[in-house]
């Protein structure tokens, strides 16, 4: 069976064309970061044996906040000449075929050392990066026109900015 157009995206890797794609939301394992980022991979045209990557890291919408990476064109395609290297054969029928990449093989894929992301409530923050790395980010609801009985949601507070009067 072969991936669907949809979500996914074609990459050419020494002459052949494929198609990749991340899971569009996390399964729950991969939400908790019991389960890896992983990536599939599979042959655009005349598809064969699914390759599933499994990268050293969280998925960006993990729940935990735990380190993540972004997933570029470059590496997907390091990572399906390591999976032909290991005996991954994309035109032939069968059950997927696993590459676990380690942290080092990363490293040695990407040519540099891997620059970790680390998700936060707004964003993204380098590894070791503080609140200055954040993206301008827009305030939620504002506490200076509030009293603490009243939610934002209440609909007399968002229309005139100011708890009803009794």
């Amino acid at each position: 069976m072969a991936m669907p157009r949809k979500g996914s995206r074609l990459i050419s890797v020494d002459g052949t064309a494929y198609r990749w794609r991340i899971r569009h939301k996390p399964t729950y394992h991969q939400g908790n970061d019991w389960s890896p980022l992983t990536v599939t991979v599979q042959r655009a045209e005349k598809p064969g044996r699914v390759l599933v990557v499994s990268l050293p890291c969280a998925r960006p919408d993990n729940w935990l906040g735990q380190r993540t990476i972004a997933v570029r064109p470059a590496l997907v395609a390091g990572c399906i000449r390591r999976a032909i290297e290991q005996g991954w054969p994309p035109g032939r029928p069968g059950s997927a075929f696993t590459l676990t990449i380690t942290e080092e093989e990363l490293t040695a894929l990407l040519g540099e050392p891997p620059q970790y992301l680390v998700p936060f409530l707004w964003g993204m923050i380098p590894e070791g990066g503080g609140i200055a790395d954040l993206p301008r980010c827009t305030e939620i609801w504002s506490r200076e026109k509030q009293t603490t009985d009243q939610a934002p949601s209440d609909p007399q507070v968002r229309a005139t900015g100011s708890p009803p009067s009794d």
